[in-house]
């Protein structure tokens, strides 16, 4: 049998948040958790969720490539003007 994409799930901390699903997303996910459940470890489907937006996020193509040219700008700006991280209070104390 294939394993599933999501594989196992790591152990790390929460933020809760409430979403609204459609009826049958909501049912493909209970598919999917029982499926995952066979395969590895008894999960609810609530619990699988994190997992496969975190998944679904690092394999965006396109967003891989705006937040690397994102960063890449950011890191620019700061080399370029490499004082713009100090504060008034900070430049007025060191004069």
């Amino acid at each position: 049998m294939a394993d599933l994409k999501l594989g196992r799930l790591p152990k790390q901390g929460t933020v809760r948040i409430t979403i609204v699903l459609p009826e049958p997303l909501k049912e493909e996910l209970d598919a999917y958790a029982a499926e995952h459940s066979t395969l590895y470890e008894p999960v609810e489907t609530a619990a699988l969720i994190p997992y496969m937006l975190e998944v679904f996020i690092r394999t965006d193509r396109g967003w891989r490539s705006r937040r690397k040219r994102t960063k890449q700008a950011q890191s620019s700006q700061r080399r370029a003007n490499p004082t713009s991280g100090t504060t008034r209070a900070d430049s007025e104390s060191s004069s």
